[in-house]
């Protein structure tokens, strides 16, 4: 291979890492078929490998690579045309439309946005919005979406299949909703953007406690997001995430284990997701009215503007919290309320408020319910309290290093 080709060669794979994703979901607007699409990128970049090296690189790779995987998916239909003649039709259809310019050229980054839209469109269930987003647009493959998820690959092989063919039988247009519909249908895609996070930042089983690669893909939707539809609640779920992840180094110890907020060395928080974070706060509360993640993101800042826990700011915390349960009442959100005002107004307070939420039913199968009550019994001294609450927390916990931990706070207090 003389220096040509091997400059050629290694253009292509660096475009594959850099494009691919884009490459493919301009794909699937343009074919309407995720298989196809698949098909049609693989043989877009075999046809780079064997053009590239002795026509030279183009100018636009990607609008290339478009083109050429467009009109492989055509020839191919055209061959199978020989036994469904339904295909012959849709490869007419298809060369048609590609003879007009603006087919493959226009706002190409776009076609990211259409996808996510797409994937979590509300006719398919709430998994497979998740499964299909991860899959399509996060380009995870089937075996790491199932062991994020403590699912059968096989099963989650067929939940993407079935969302496939759902969006293709019901016809889901591959766009950005209307003006009128965003809304509703941002609301879809943003919770779909928090659950992965929140599954990278805490795993909800498993050996590890942080999916790293999870959060990362979420936080990249975040942005694509941000730059391409910059509403309120987006700027506000995407500085939600970068401030949360911003902790990450200093949430496990040495000994593996969870280290909780208030017991963080906060030197280790990083500096750089904090200085993107904050500012995108600032302007999703300037944008409009506060949504449920902007209000969360303004209480993720308050934690990343103090050096530590006793400086916190937990008032405003707590009032925050107030207008949150206000908008997106729900126990969760009024537990870790609870948890601020025992911060603000000492344990005891805090206590009664937890133990009320418990009485309520809602959380009685939460193990971080029993493990927040477990934390201030214990540091209310009432041990036999704390120690039946850690021990229900560890029966209903999945995650291996959360149980080290649970295990490790039952110890001591058998201990002392």
């Amino acid at each position: 291979m003389d220096e040509k080709q091997a400059a050629a060669h290694a253009m292509v794979d660096r475009v594959f890492r850099t494009e691919a994703r884009r490459v493919k979901a301009t794909l699937i607007r343009l074919l309407g078929d995720f298989d196809l699409a698949e098909e049609a990128l693989q043989d877009a970049f075999v046809a780079a490998l064997h053009d590239w090296p002795r026509q030279g690189v183009p100018d636009k790779p990607r609008p290339w690579l478009v083109s050429a995987g467009r009109f492989k998916a055509i020839d191919k239909l055209r061959r199978r045309a020989r036994f469904d003649a339904s295909l012959e039709e849709l490869a007419w259809r298809m060369e048609q439309d590609a003879e007009a310019p603006e087919a493959v050229a226009p706002e190409l980054e776009d076609d990211r946005l259409r996808l996510v839209f797409t994937c979590c469109h509300p006719v398919l269930p709430a998994d497979a919005q998740v499964a299909l987003t991860l899959r399509e647009v996060c380009g995870l493959t089937t075996e790491a979406i199932a062991s994020a998820y403590l699912t059968a690959v096989p099963a989650l092989a067929q939940r993407i299949v079935r969302a496939k063919n759902r969006i293709r039988e019901t016809r889901i247009p591959y766009t950005v909703p209307e003006r009128h519909e965003l809304p509703a249908r941002l609301e879809s895609v943003l919770r779909v953007v928090y659950l992965v996070f929140n599954e990278g930042y805490f795993a909800s089983s498993g050996d590890s406690l942080l999916r790293a690669d999870l959060s990362a893909e979420a936080i990249r939707l975040g942005r694509l997001l941000g730059e391409l539809l910059p509403a309120p609640e987006v700027l506000g779920l995407l500085a939600l995430m970068l401030l949360v992840e911003s902790r990450r180094p200093a949430r496990i110890g040495t000994d593996g284990q969870p280290v909780l907020l208030e017991e963080q060395d906060r030197r280790l928080w990083d500096a750089g997701l904090i200085a993107e974070g904050l500012p995108l706060v600032e302007a999703a509360l300037r944008a409009g009215p506060a949504g449920p993640y902007a209000l969360q993101a303004a209480i993720a800042a308050v934690h990343a503007e103090a050096p530590d826990a006793g400086a916190t700011d937990w008032a405003q915390i707590v009032g925050l919290y107030d207008v949150l349960l206000q908008m997106a009442p729900s126990p969760v959100v009024a537990l870790n309320r609870a948890v601020a005002v025992a911060m603000r107004d000492g344990p005891a307070t805090g206590l009664a408020l937890v133990d009320g939420l418990l009485a309520a039913g809602e959380l009685a199968d939460y193990g971080l319910a029993h493990s927040a009550r477990a934390d201030l019994c214990r540091r209310l001294g009432r041990r036999d309290e704390a120690r039946a609450a850690y021990a229900r927390a560890l029966a209903l916990s999945r995650q291996e290093p959360e149980r080290r931990f649970l295990a490790a706070r039952l110890a001591a207090l058998d201990l002392s």
